[in-house]
This record gives C-alpha cells, structure tokens and sequence, in this order.
C-alpha cells in the first residue's frame, strides 16, 4: 500500500504547521494545478485530487491526529531503517490507528475512498454548432465493454480545443469515493468556404474576371445572416477584404471581423466571343 505524504503534498517538510498555513498552501496547490487551468499537462487531475485529499484530512483535528501517528511512523521508517526497532509495514501501521492495533494478521485493510479515474473524449462540431450552441449526442465505451450514451451542450460562442466536464461520468470510484469526471474537448470543424480563425471568420469569394476588373456587389450568407460586400474595381486575387463585427463570438459580448479573401476563377469553357474579348484587352495592354 502506497503511503501519501499529505504535508509534502501541500509543500511542506514538517507537520508543525498551523491551519492557517494549511488553508493557505491548499489554495496556492489548488489554484497551480486546477485541471481548468492545466489542459495540457494530464497528470492536474490525480495531483490536484491529492491536494484536496491533503486539505480535508490536516484541516480535520480528528483525522489529522489520527494521520501524525501514521506520518510521524512512517518518517522514523524512512530516515532511521538501521535503528527503528519495530518494523512495521504501511499497512500494519495503517491497521493500529484505524483498527486499535488489534490481532493484524486477522485485521483487514482499512478501506480508504479512492475517486474514480477521468475519462476523455474529444467530440467534432461545425461552426454553426459552436456558434449557435447546440447538443450533441456521444457514446462511449465502458471498461466492462457496454455502451454509455451521454447528451453534450455545447454552449454557444465556445472555442476551439475547449473542454467540458461533466461531473461523476467518469470511471467508478472504490470504497465510497466519488465516481471521476468525462472531460470532453471540442473541435470546431470549418466548412468549405468559411474558417475559424480565432475569433473571426475567414470566407473565400470567388470572382469571374469581369468581376474582378469592373467591380461588383456581391450577397453572401454567413450562418443564417445576409452580408453585403463591395467588391472595387481592379480587384485581384487573394486580395481581403475586411467587415467589422462579423466574425465569431469573442466571448465578452461582441464579435470578431470577417476576412473576405477574393479568388479570380476562369469560366470552364470560352465561347468565340469571349476569345475575342479576351484577344482585345490582351492587345490594349501593349
């Protein structure tokens, strides 16, 4: 059985500390490694089920009375192996404090809670989706190979690698400890046209020559909503153009821009008429 240090857990090398030092150490590791606050780093969420496993036993007169005669045990086995006189396993340390020290070899292991592990899953959403907000129906596969189905909200204006926690979705805790979380990550998936960058919106317009050279009005549709775009004269491709207020939700109540990113397209057949045109302009630019 592994023993946990809980002062080394929260920072300390003694445990002649105060409650206050305590409770103020708990919310410095709390606050470090939230597994809000640690996406990336996998490991935040069994260290910073640690840290509160820490708080709730040394912030407990009773509990953490009971946890010094462990520690302090535990301590003489690590740093005085060749005198310590009663060499006693974890267990049979664990088994004295919580069972009276009576019979060990018929007295059973106390069972401590232990959470459940996370699990994580990365679920795929379009960019009305994620606009809009919408619910999306996942399943999963449990350890015992049955199939859980769970129903997601994806709140509305979220961003792309956000996590969702459902609490409790997770995998069974033991011995009375509470079952662990589903973490859901979302991927915003872009259309054809239109792109998420940030939090604007990137569309791709396709001009036909004339369009390009004359200029044109042109109408387009950009999640339910009609947008009109001045395209000037003398236009050339790849040029962007820019419509404040347009682009995606930024979280604070406003929106991002659009980018409107031209691309000249040629018509797939030229008749006579428009090789002549086409012989004509090319003769103008000599």
């Amino acid at each position: 059985m592994i023993f946990k240090d809980y002062y080394k857990i929260l920072g300390f090398d003694t445990n002649r500390v105060s409650v206050d030092e305590i409770r103020n150490a708990y919310r410095e590791k709390a606050k470090k490694y939230h597994p809000d606050m640690n996406i990336e780093t996998h490991d935040s969420d069994e260290i910073f089920k640690d840290i509160n496993e820490a708080y709730r036993t040394l912030s407990n007169e009773k509990l953490r009375r009971r946890y010094d005669l462990t520690w302090y045990r535990y301590v003489g086995l690590k740093r005085n192996k060749k005198d310590y006189k009663q060499k006693r396993t974890i267990k049979e340390l664990l088994a004295d404090i919580f069972f009276g020290g009576v019979n060990r070899e018929k007295t059973q292991e106390p069972r401590i809670p232990k959470y459940g592990e996370n699990i994580v899953t990365r679920i795929e959403v379009t960019i009305a989706e994620a606009f809009n907000g919408a619910n999306k129906r996942i399943k999963l596969r449990t350890v015992d190979g049955k199939e859980n189905s769970f129903t997601i909200a994806v709140p509305a204006g979220i961003q792309n690698n956000d996590k969702l926690r459902i609490a409790g979705q997770g995998k069974r805790g033991k011995n009375g400890g509470r079952n662990g979380d589903l973490l859901v990550y979302i991927s915003i998936r872009d259309s054809n046209k239109l792109k998420l960058d940030g939090i604007n919106f990137v569309y791709e317009l396709p001009l036909q020559v004339w369009e390009a050279a004359l200029g044109t009005n042109k109408s387009i549709k950009i999640l339910n909503e009609t947008i009109k775009i001045v395209v000037p004269k003398a236009t050339s491709s790849g040029k962007r153009l820019t419509i404040k207020g347009k682009g995606y939700k930024n979280g604070k109540g406003s929106r991002g821009d659009l980018y409107i990113i031209t691309k000249i397209v040629l018509p797939e057949q030229i008749n006579e008429k428009q090789k002549k045109l086409f012989a004509e302009l090319k003769n103008t630019e000599k």
